[in-house]
């Protein structure tokens, strides 16, 4: 019994403390973890959003298709992406919006019955911006070697 209770003390310190956000939901979408990576990448705080939905980080236009997407997966144990990373929008306790990166899984217990819904997310928003910043770059200078291309054959 000593080497479980150390086991599941392991357990928890991990999820606690890993960089990126672990957040689980049970079966009908309530957030039952939420570690400290969710609470810096989102900013609420674990107190203030345990046993609460998942709302409060999904933007608004993007509700409905999680709520068909996490009503299938707690109902089947099936998820669209499974064993993919997904780039999304999400929202910061600010107002903000931030793109994160996610991973998802179904949570089972022993004996196979569905728990809830696991996801990890990294926040990718810095990333995100400088990517589209070089995106709008090259895209300026194509257009400019096009010009000076057109300007020469004249």
């Amino acid at each position: 019994m000593q080497t479980n209770n150390v086991d599941l003390a392991l357990s928890k310190a991990i999820v606690d403390q890993a960089p990126d956000a672990i957040i689980f939901a049970d079966t009908g979408g309530l957030i039952r973890v939420w570690n400290s990576g969710a609470e810096r990448i989102f900013g609420h705080a674990a107190a203030d959003v345990i046993g609460g939905p998942l709302d409060i980080i999904i933007p608004e236009r993007m509700l409905a298709a999680h709520n068909k997407g996490f009503d299938h997966a707690v109902s089947t144990g099936e998820m669209k992406y499974v064993n993919k990373v997904l780039t999304t929008r999400s929202m910061h306790k600010d107002g903000s919006q931030i793109y994160i990166d996610m991973s998802f899984g179904v949570v089972h217990d022993p004996d196979g019955k569905i728990l809830g819904a696991l996801a990890v997310a990294r926040d990718i928003t810095e990333r995100f911006a400088s990517e589209k910043a070089q995106r709008v770059r090259i895209a300026e200078l194509e257009k400019a070697v096009q010009e000076k291309a057109g300007n020469t054959a004249e």
